[in-house]
């Protein structure tokens, strides 16, 4: 698992390796009204893409990848991915 995220200034599908985030232009825009999306991140695990919420970019609550094949958990503290620990 990559353990440091790196911010993509611009949106280029190919380059979205593990790890790789992109804020989107509309953040805050859609979703919930409490946790909008806030950008797209590739799962630092196994690269699969997924939507990400401004509680989950600020490390309040945990990523989860989407991912029928990756079982990937963590929180993102500023650039830094922090695997969750189990119970």
């Amino acid at each position: 698992m990559v353990g440091e995220l790196d911010i993509l200034n611009e949106w280029i599908p190919e380059q979205m390796q593990p790890g790789t985030v992109f804020v989107l232009e509309n953040a805050g825009e859609i979703g919930e009204k409490e946790d909008p999306y806030w950008a797209v991140l590739s799962c630092p695990s196994c690269g699969m893409l997924g939507l990400i919420t401004r509680r989950q970019i600020n490390g309040l609550i945990p990523v989860i990848c989407g991912s029928e094949k990756c079982s990937a958990q963590f929180f993102i503290h500023e650039s830094e991915v922090v695997v969750r620990k189990p119970f």
